[in-house]
């Protein structure tokens, strides 16, 4: 019996860029030539003023972002999560703009602070599959108590 993986994208065409990118260590975006705006969740079209495939592009992020809120999740059903309780579910402004979804590793819940400087990091997850987390930028890291 396969056990099916509630983590792990389905990647398509459109998106493999992006996972590619992140298998390699690199977050991808989109920004569109139209507006100049970044967009993440990659999506085909700009979602600020709708401009068209053609005008949206990917970009490499910094890979830096600041820490906009979090919740420690200590209980979820759905493998493979179970296994990681407690986890730290963030959302996390980007250097470039957008806002994204992630995950906090390598940082005691009692260290979170809004505003705090984080930096990308790459949990590998399957061959050739990596997920964009986040973690203390290197001059922010908590000190091991």
């Amino acid at each position: 019996m396969t056990t099916v993986r509630f983590d792990l994208p389905e990647v398509d065409e459109f998106t493999r860029p992006y996972w590619t990118a992140a298998a390699e260590g690199r977050l991808l975006l989109r920004r569109c030539a139209d507006c100049g705006r970044a967009h993440h969740y990659p999506r085909e079209f700009c979602p600020y003023c709708w401009a068209g495939e053609d005008r949206v592009a990917w970009e490499r992020a910094s890979g830096r972002a600041v820490l906009y809120t979090w919740s420690v999740i200590h209980r979820n059903d759905l493998p493979p999560f179970g296994t990681r309780v407690p986890y730290v579910a963030a959302v996390v402004d980007l250097a470039e703009g957008p806002r994204m979804m992630t995950e906090i590793v390598d940082c005691p819940e009692s260290a979170l602070r809004i505003g705090m400087p984080l930096e990308a990091a790459f949990r590998p997850e399957a061959e050739d599959l990596a997920v964009p987390v986040f973690r203390p930028a290197d001059n922010s890291r908590p000190t091991p108590e």
